[in-house]
């Protein structure tokens, strides 16, 4: 994309998953991106891959002094932010009565204020560009998914937060979009669950209809290309809200053992 050529994005969660996707596609069409994520091998493993055009950042989206030294050295690095894309979150299922404080606090503390912190850090610079805030949602705020309750609260945060902030900005000429993502293959996302985990999210899904509704997982190369039609757009119109879901009918992977 032409449009895109030479701007200058930040991807939160940019080692694995779908923000890795996102990266890729960004710097093939000639955007230089900050890789915003914890620090890895596969965070480090983006400069190989990607060479210059990518900025590898160990980053922890919770601690806003990061978020804010990440902000300020990507400017350095390349001269100016167009773009922020709020990815990085945390998914993982479990039954509400049994949540561990901690499972409660990281959804809170990486889903909305890893968010927050990303966005007040990022505004005098796209100020500057007259650039634009993504952040990615789920479908699952639409319609919640049993023992991803939290997981939808915070995603659900997220869209009120840019809704206030599409009209706060709006003077600024920063244009505000939330992506609400359906289900995409091959996610980062249950690495950590455990099997009894897998197995009760599924069989609960499979039960209250919710896997049937998600449908055939879309690819994280559409995914990505979703995103860059939003951030291509001509500068005098904005995407308040694109919601981007699997097209085919079907069932997440998980999900078809159970209804075997």
């Amino acid at each position: 994309m032409e449009r895109l050529t030479g701007k200058v994005a930040v991807v939160t969660g940019a080692s694995k998953g779908m923000g890795r996707h996102f990266v890729a596609a960004l710097v093939e069409a000639g955007v230089r991106v900050a890789c915003l994520a914890r620090p890895s091998d596969a965070l480090s493993s983006l400069a190989g891959e990607f060479g210059d055009a990518v900025l590898a950042l160990p980053c922890d989206v919770t601690d806003s002094a990061a978020v804010d030294a990440a902000i300020a050295r990507t400017a350095e690095h390349f001269g100016r932010i167009d773009v922020v894309v709020a990815n990085a979150a945390v998914y993982h299922p479990f039954a509400f009565e049994s949540g561990s404080d901690e499972i409660i606090r990281s959804h809170v503390d990486i889903n909305i204020l890893g968010v927050s912190w990303l966005i007040r850090a990022s505004i005098p610079h796209l100020r500057a560009t007259k650039g634009q805030i993504v952040a990615i949602s789920s479908e699952s705020v639409r319609m919640p998914f049993p023992m991803l309750a939290l997981y939808a609260a915070t995603k659900a945060a997220v869209e009120t937060l840019l809704g206030g902030l599409r009209d706060e900005l709006r003077s600024d000429d920063i244009r505000v979009t939330v992506l609400r993502s359906g289900s995409v293959k091959g996610g980062s996302g249950g690495a950590a669950w455990s099997q009894e985990t897998v197995a009760a999210f599924y069989k609960k899904i499979v039960e209250t209809g919710h896997a049937s509704m998600t449908g055939e997982a879309a690819t994280p190369e559409s995914m990505a290309k979703a995103l860059l039609s939003v951030i291509g757009l001509p500068a005098d119109i904005g995407v308040d809200l694109i919601e981007v879901r699997a097209a085919q009918s079907g069932l997440p992977e998980g999900a078809k053992k159970v209804a075997e």
